[in-house]
């Protein structure tokens, strides 16, 4: 899916296997201290809802918190098991010399995946449905969508009505509404999202605030009525009969949980089943 940071090599045509593993020796050589550089980390979905790009993305989000952003990698996908999953390999050794840190790093693991899927992000916020935490991580572009279920009842059961801030959103929706481009002043300035509901091609059917800064989700219809928010919201105070522009959001996709698996050899795995059927590994992938 990826290869990444190995220099002039990658401009070379006609590359082997052989080529990157060679690349790989020569940085880990630099530290002859270290018995076993090689890196190599397993992220998988359970089933198929998980596509390669999407892997791939969480791979390389992955790596670099890992400490391994700089430092020359593959990415390679597999779908030839119940679960796709993607194989990151790389060296512990930087071109320095200088060994990545490992302390804790099954620990790092989990909680960097955590982070890069959005969930730590998510938790930070007070809301009052499973819908809305996912709407968190969605617009903020996190590709997370199987959390910690129990976390988030745990949150749901938990959850009040911030009255007195609602009515602080109301106040500046009503003072704002009618100026232009409305929801870019109410978002750079006051750091407050508006996510309108609506199926494709109609009408807004509800909305949701979400208030980044006091980090708390509201329904829409708690703060302001949705009526009376369109009714006289313009992008264009010139055209009264001008419907604002609207965020079309979908119910996402569900995707199964997404876990760090120790070092797999997968042909150690998957060798023997494949000479049983008489399969190239190639063909299997």
């Amino acid at each position: 899916m990826l290869v990444a940071n190995f220099g002039a090599l990658q401009g070379l045509g006609k590359l082997r296997p052989q080529d990157y593993v060679n690349y790989l020796e020569m940085v880990s050589a630099q530290n002859k201290n270290i018995g076993k550089p090689q890196f190599h980390a397993v992220i998988s979905a359970k089933g198929k809802m998980y596509d390669k790009s999407a892997l791939t993305k969480i791979a390389v989000a992955w790596l670099k918190e890992m400490g391994y952003g700089e430092q020359p990698y593959l990415i390679v996908f597999h779908k030839d098991t119940d679960n796709n999953h993607v194989h990151m390999v790389s060296t512990r050794i930087d071109r320095n010399g200088v060994e990545i840190p490992d302390d804790f790093e099954k620990r790092r693991a989990v909680w960097n995946i955590n982070k890069v899927l959005g969930y730590d992000y998510g938790f930070k916020f007070k809301f009052s449905t499973r819908a809305q935490f996912l709407l968190i991580l969605e617009n903020k572009g996190f590709l997370g969508v199987d959390p910690n279920e129990k976390l988030i009842q745990e949150k749901i059961d938990k959850y009040k009505l911030d009255k007195e801030r609602a009515a602080e959103i109301k106040a500046i929706l009503q003072q704002l509404k009618n100026q232009e481009q409305f929801r870019t002043i109410l978002k750079d300035q006051y750091h407050i999202d508006l996510v309108f509901h609506a199926a494709e091609g109609k009408k807004p059917y509800g909305y949701t605030i979400i208030d980044n800064d006091e980090k708390k989700v509201f329904k829409g219809s708690e703060v302001y009525s949705l009526k009376e928010l369109l009714n006289r919201c313009v992008d264009n105070p010139s055209d009264p009969n001008e419907e604002p522009e609207v965020k079309q959001t979908t119910a996402p996709a569900y995707i199964q949980s997404i876990w760090i698996a120790d070092d797999v050899d997968d042909q150690q795995i998957h060798g023997m089943r494949r000479r049983r059927q008489k399969k190239a590994r190639t063909n299997t992938r």
